[in-house]
């Protein structure tokens, strides 16, 4: 699974997920919700770039 990154520098890693917004561990980014937003600096999904 791929790795994404936030314009702000926040890697989205399926193997962790982001548990705080409730996705769970091994999701991949393309099956995240679109409404989902970067943890760190708030950012929309399709602000992420493929690693």
């Amino acid at each position: 699974m791929d790795k994404y990154q936030c314009v702000c520098g926040y890697i989205y890693d399926p193997a962790v997920g982001d548990p705080d917004s409730g996705i769970a561990p091994g999701t991949p980014f393309e099956e995240i919700p679109d409404s989902w937003t970067c943890p760190v600096c708030g950012v929309s999904k399709d602000m992420f770039e493929k690693m």
